[in-house]
């Protein structure tokens, strides 16, 4: 299948050509160049007539290497977080953010779709129920120097989320899902360390017990339930106690609190001011036995409340690093925009692994 590809690409190409056979990878190469140089809709076979292919070989070379060849999705993402860590995050931890977004699909029959909130949609445009296919993602939070320092999420591993029902009970949540993403990295990058982000919606049990080399960062609930550390062993019979006294609710703690103003610096160099009130507790439900440092924020205009709570593991940290790491955040809701409105996502596929790798696939290719 002569094709023509640009050397620049064809080079960064061929760091994932152990992810796939060869005929397998001359196909990957044409989506490839067929997904960048695409204008209209990203079907499949848009990007065969954009490759310059249709009409020499048969489109259903490219629906079967979704459909049928075997590459595996996570082999080709932690290749390329390999390339990516190598260039771009020498020096430091390894900063990533997880999310979930929603593709909308349309048909019955696509594999994994159900109907599910699209918190990315406007409120009360009618389209925060959608149906679709619901993907879990983890995004590699870089800096880029040429760009004055501005942050941004590079996606490297996906996971497709279904809902619970009564005909499967067992099927995993999203901080499930997200936890094994996270196991996967930390497995690739042993002795690393690792910074997790993540929306309050994510936390959960699943995220206990991890090692002492990854640090979580969260939002936290208002109606979080905190405690004080663990009291000392009294000697006497029984288990000693996992967890002191429950402590008054955010609310509460917020109106008697005393705020400092703390100096937040973004990678851009531009500073902010925020008054924090910071103090140690557990966050049994999600996190069990492990302490954690909350920080309580508001704006300097503000003298009442709080305007956000932040949970972190991390405990010797001060207070504008846990700010400014979770300032990171957001890229990874850029990374979905800027997906969806360039094309990811609009594949008409429906049989299951042709589903769980076309968007993955897309992904890579647009942040190639």
């Amino acid at each position: 299948m002569p094709l023509y590809v640009p050397g620049s690409l064809d080079g960064l190409l061929s760091l994932l050509e152990p992810c796939f056979s060869q005929p397998a990878f001359q196909t990957f190469r044409a989506l490839v160049r067929g997904f960048i140089g695409r204008v209209g809709e990203h079907t499949v076979t848009g990007m065969w007539q954009s490759a310059r292919l249709a009409g020499r070989v048969h489109h259903s070379r490219g629906h079967d290497f979704f459909a049928y060849r075997r590459w595996d999705p996570d082999d080709l993402g932690l290749r390329l977080l390999d390339f990516l860590v190598a260039g771009l995050v020498v020096d430091g931890p390894v900063r990533l953010a997880v999310d979930d977004t929603l593709f909308g699909r349309s048909g019955k029959r696509v594999w994994g779709a159900h109907y599910l909130h699209d918190g990315a949609q406007p409120e009360g445009s009618g389209r925060r129920t959608r149906w679709g296919n619901c993907w879990v993602v983890v995004v590699l939070v870089v800096s880029l120097p040429c760009a004055g320092g501005r942050q941004v999420g590079l996606p490297v591993l996906f996971r497709l989320f279904r809902p619970k029902d009564d005909q499967h009970p067992d099927r995993r949540s999203q901080p499930e899902l997200a936890r094994e993403l996270i196991d996967l990295i930390l497995a690739r990058l042993p002795g690393r360390a690792v910074k997790v982000v993540m929306d309050g919606a994510y936390a959960s049990r699943a995220w206990r017990g991890l090692p002492s080399e990854v640090t979580l960062t969260s939002r936290m609930r208002a109606n979080a339930a905190l405690y004080q550390p663990a009291p000392a062993p009294t000697g006497e019979r029984g288990r000693p106690a996992l967890k002191g006294a429950r402590l008054p609710s955010l609310a509460q703690i917020a109106a008697t609190a005393v705020f400092q103003p703390a100096t937040i610096t973004g990678p851009d160099g531009r500073q902010r001011t925020a008054h924090v009130h910071r103090f140690c507790c557990l966050w049994y439900g999600p996190l069990y036995t492990q302490p954690v440092t909350v920080l309580m924020i508001r704006n300097p205009g503000t003298d009442t409340g709080f305007d956000i709570a932040l949970a972190s593991t991390d405990t010797e940290a001060n207070a504008a690093a846990i700010i400014s790491g979770y300032d990171s955040r957001p890229t990874i809701e850029t990374c979905h925009q800027e997906a969806k409105a360039n094309g990811v996502g609009q594949a008409r596929n429906r049989v299951q692994k042709a589903v769980e790798r076309t968007v993955p696939l897309d992904r890579f290719v647009k942040y190639a």
